[in-house]
């Protein structure tokens, strides 16, 4: 049996292991005996934190979602122009991603969008991303315009996070996101502002 912790303390070191539990087996092949045993807890304890094992995988895309988003924020808080916002957010995902495997195959694996109401927290997630990426795209064009360019920045990020994930090899997150927010400011640069 684990130490006595405070139920908030015990709550995340639950959502920590079923982190990596759900992120290996995947939500079909998790099962609330496996995570109560990986966490150290019985059944019952689990079952006071979390009504079901879909109400713990919702419990934990939320929180991963939080910890995506609040490193980002931190990260860009304190840029002091487009650029350094671009390339501090960029920098900020790609050492999530480097550092958080377990919580990037949760969010953007493939098991997660097969489920309706999963899939529904995760393009939550994403919305909520491109409108903090929105305001920082400092081009006089339209509203709508500007969300479909924040969710083609958080699409680039997804999709070099894919392939560096994909490949199980280590990478430099910091040299990945250069490259990407380079890319990223140069094609910002080129929007063509209204008339």
């Amino acid at each position: 049996m684990s130490q006595r912790l405070s139920a908030p303390a015990r709550r995340e070191q639950i959502l920590d292991v079923a982190l990596d539990v759900f992120a290996n087996s995947g939500f079909h092949g998790a099962s609330m005996n496996g995570i109560a045993e990986a966490a150290g807890v019985t059944k019952p304890v689990l079952y006071q934190h979390f009504d079901s094992k879909r109400d713990l995988y919702q419990a934990l895309i939320e929180e991963v979602g939080n910890r995506l988003r609040t490193n980002i924020d931190k990260a860009t808080a304190e840029a002091t122009n487009g650029k350094s916002q671009t390339e501090l957010g960029f920098r900020a995902y790609f050492r999530w991603v480097a550092d958080d495997h377990d919580g990037f195959r949760l969010l953007f694996g493939s098991g997660s969008r097969r489920d309706d109401e999963f899939n529904e927290a995760i393009r939550k997630i994403t919305a909520e991303s491109a409108r903090a990426v929105a305001p920082l795209i400092a081009v006089d064009i339209d509203e709508s315009h500007r969300e479909t360019l924040a969710h083609a920045l958080v699409g680039l990020a997804e999709g070099a996070s894919r392939r560096l994930v994909g490949l199980g090899q280590d990478f430099d997150p910091d040299a990945i996101a250069a490259e990407v927010s380079a890319l990223a400011w140069a094609g910002l640069r080129a929007v063509t502002p209204k008339d």
